[in-house]
């Protein structure tokens, strides 16, 4: 359920016209609901009440610090991949001690930053990293916490992108060397193993990888307990999808389904008393927003109708990048108009630059709005200035209020950091 309908034939956000919006902020924008984060959130933790755990929203879905802060409140930690991450999640008012440091790349400013911050855990996905982290926790004089991120090598039937849970992908160590490497850890002077980690991929419509790695981490929970290496929480990622296309197409489980099918396995939660980890991201953020655009201009050729609009690929890259389905309706209703098979694009000079193609839509004209939902992950925060064009505002609606949470970027500020050299 999300918090975007039409009222009159008008479509609003909450108790506000999307139309207004464009009109006194500008497009493109995006939009996101208040009460959809909210719900979202708390349908999430409900799904997992039957034992203690942690809900750590994956920053890089959605990184404005508004957002982050209206999560904190209702409980969340954070979920960071980087050092700009954790400076935000802590901006927005996350206590450090919720907050878990994934990533293969760490540096080691970044351990340090995150160390005297004092994170709940680093998800370490490699021996490399995991000797990198103990000689800076020597030189800050900090033990580090540490969960491994094991590999389990469960394809999880997702785009090959957003799948990270199989042997060729870059991340976490191998299901092969799991105890070996957290034999390693443990004899580390400036490591404290704390948890078990596991991420397997994104946007997973079906529950059975989840229980599939689940079985997995089961297994290794229990034998490092029995090694005299307890842990004290298993943190399993995120990954659930949402419906992007129409209903009934890759219906995705619902939270309750997923925290059904995700705790069966893990009997080890209540045998060994540890709480559970996961990272959500999509699930919460997705159809919470929306991209408003306008459009320009409407073109025909011999073969193909388009809808030429004021957003790009640089606002909303997912259906380029991974040929993403999201839907796409008019702000205005104009029923009397005929469905039409068309393309909506964007105004860069690119063949990929595309929100739709061969879409059934209504009829649009020069001048009116568009919306394209499910935008609230990985919407703004995977955003550039290609073509040098200023990224969009943001805009969080609670009720019938609306609030500017990050202002239209200007051309000035993307230049302010470049120079001409005197050579």
């Amino acid at each position: 359920m999300n918090h975007f309908e039409y009222k009159d034939d008008e479509l609003y956000c909450e108790g506000v016209s999307l139309a207004k919006i464009a009109e006194e902020c500008g497009t493109p924008a995006y939009v996101y609901s208040h009460a959809t984060f909210t719900r979202h959130f708390q349908v999430f933790d409900e799904a997992l009440a039957s034992v203690p755990h942690l809900i750590c929203f994956s920053v890089k879905a959605n990184s404005n610090i508004a957002i982050l802060n209206l999560l904190g409140s209702l409980g969340c930690g954070a979920d960071i991949v980087s050092g700009g991450e954790l400076v935000r999640a802590l901006r927005a008012g996350i206590a450090a001690d919720k907050i878990v440091f994934s990533g293969v790349g760490k540096t080691a400013e970044e351990m340090r930053s995150a160390l005297e911050a004092g994170i709940l855990s680093f998800n370490v996905e490699s021996v490399a990293e995991l000797e990198l982290l103990n000689t800076v926790a020597g030189e800050v004089g900090k033990m580090a916490p540490v969960s491994l991120r094991i590999n389990p090598d469960v394809d999880a039937k997702t785009h090959p992108y957003i799948s990270t849970g199989l042997q060729k992908n870059k991340f976490g160590i191998p299901w092969t060397r799991a105890e070996e490497s957290y034999q390693r850890a443990a004899e580390m002077a400036h490591i404290e193993v704390k948890g078990v980690d596991c991420h397997i991929g994104s946007q997973l419509v079906d529950t059975k990888p989840f229980v599939a790695a689940s079985e997995k981490l089961a297994i290794l929970v229990d034998s490092l307990f029995e090694q005299g290496i307890p842990i004290t929480h298993l943190d399993v990622g995120g990954g659930l999808g949402i419906r992007y296309s129409e209903p009934g197409e890759d219906e995705p489980p619902s939270p309750a389904s997923y925290g059904e099918a995700l705790l069966g396995p893990l009997t080890c939660l209540r045998k060994h008393n540890i709480k559970l980890l996961c990272e959500p991201g999509r699930v919460i953020a997705g159809n919470a927003g929306v991209l408003l655009t306008k459009v320009l201009y409407c073109k025909e050729s011999e073969v193909k109708k388009f809808a030429i609009t004021d957003a790009a690929f640089n606002d909303l890259m997912r259906p380029s990048l991974y040929d993403a389905y999201h839907p796409i309706r008019p702000v205005a209703k104009h029923a009397d108009r005929e469905m039409i098979v068309s393309d909506v694009v964007g105004p860069i000079c690119e063949s990929g630059d595309f929100f739709a193609r061969d879409r059934d839509l209504v009829e649009v004209r020069a001048g009116e709005l568009l919306s394209i939902g499910s935008a609230g992950a990985y919407g703004f925060s995977m955003s550039s200035n290609y073509n040098s064009r200023p990224r969009a505002c943001e805009i969080l609606v609670k009720g019938s209020d609306y609030h500017v949470i990050r202002k239209r970027e200007t051309v000035e500020q993307m230049l302010e950091n470049e120079s001409i050299p005197e050579l």
